[in-house]
């Protein structure tokens, strides 16, 4: 079961810090096809941005450092937040086609949530 927690946090991790990067750094390609990119400020992506990259970063490190592993589910959580609202806004402005990848985020970080917090905890 541990083995799957972590599969599923370096996953997650990877996703998060991808998709942070570009929020922050490659806005102007994602605003071609995603209204909401468009609609909204700059400086509201890049302040999601920088939180996914956080939260992704805070996945894997304190846990496999060893030091206050308790960040790990909570990165998670703040993930499964923010990857919400992130539909939501996609949701507001009509835009269908990176929901799923926001939702399967979601999924993925409450389930690590779960696991980290009830059945295997670091």
């Amino acid at each position: 079961m541990n083995i799957l927690f972590w599969v599923l946090q370096a996953i997650l991790a990877w996703l998060c810090i991808a998709g942070g990067y570009f929020q922050m750094f490659k806005l102007d390609q994602l605003q071609q096809g995603v209204a909401a990119m468009r609609e909204l400020p700059h400086g509201l992506w890049m302040a999601l941005g920088a939180i996914g990259l956080l939260a992704g970063i805070g996945l894997i490190l304190p846990a496999a450092l060893g030091r206050l592993p308790v960040v790990t589910p909570v990165a998670a959580a703040v993930i499964a937040v923010h990857s919400l609202l992130i539909c939501a806004l996609y949701i507001y402005y009509g835009d269908r086609a990176p929901l799923p990848y926001s939702l399967a985020m979601a999924v993925i970080a409450a389930v690590i949530v779960y696991g980290r917090f009830v059945l295997k905890p670091l």
